[in-house]
């Protein structure tokens, strides 16, 4: 018997044709988001930020630096998701809820902090591999949490990330890393592609 976690996994398509519902209201965006962030991330530097493209003239935008894909209009929602650079410098700031809550020590949040700098100050590919991995991460979990909300999803890179960063105003510390489209699926999709033998991919040492 199959847990919720494998079938959301193994059931789970890219959608690339979406048909009319329900409007995803605020409070539903939130609720996807809130649990895309609890991917993990390095140190817990929570160095991500989603932007929700949901109204008709912002996905026009979107869609106009995403190659024309037309998903983008017909999904109920569009996540731009970002990584963030120097992520190090607001750790901190990230750590102490969970110092205040009795989750981390203190002096643990101050050694993991010197750490961070240590690592990251300076190192400007550092800085950018954390930021698309800690991204992915919450894009992949975005998209498991669209599944166990019996929506569909598909994770898109065909966009023109210089064009995305000026129609959207992004800070010059932010990466936009993966586009994640969420709506309701077509009846008609694909099924999950095949893929390679675990013995191809695997090492057990």
């Amino acid at each position: 018997m199959t847990n919720p976690v494998q079938q959301a996994i193994e059931n789970r398509v890219s959608v690339h044709r979406y048909v009319d519902g329900p409007p995803l209201g605020d409070a539903r965006i939130q609720a996807l988001i809130e649990q895309a962030t609890r991917a993990p991330s390095a140190y817990n530097m929570q160095n991500w930020r989603f932007i929700a493209v949901r109204s008709d003239d912002a996905k026009a935008r979107l869609k106009a630096v995403a190659y024309g894909q037309q998903k983008v209009m017909d999904a109920a929602v569009a996540f731009i998701v970002c990584g963030t650079l120097a992520a190090h410098r607001q750790l901190a700031a990230a750590l102490q809820p969970s110092v205040d809550a009795g989750a981390l020590p203190q002096r643990t949040a101050d050694a993991w902090v010197a750490q961070a700098i240590q690592a990251h100050e300076g190192d400007a590919q550092l800085q950018r591999d954390e930021a698309v991995r800690s991204a992915s991460l919450a894009a992949m979990t975005l998209m498991l949490a669209a599944q166990g909300e019996q929506l569909g999803s598909c994770a898109m890179v065909g966009f023109d990330a210089l064009a995305l960063h000026q129609a959207f105003g992004l800070a010059q510390h932010e990466v936009p890393v993966v586009l994640v489209t969420v709506g309701y699926p077509a009846k008609e999709q694909r099924p999950q592609k095949p893929r390679k033998a675990v013995h191809e991919v695997l090492e057990i040492m």
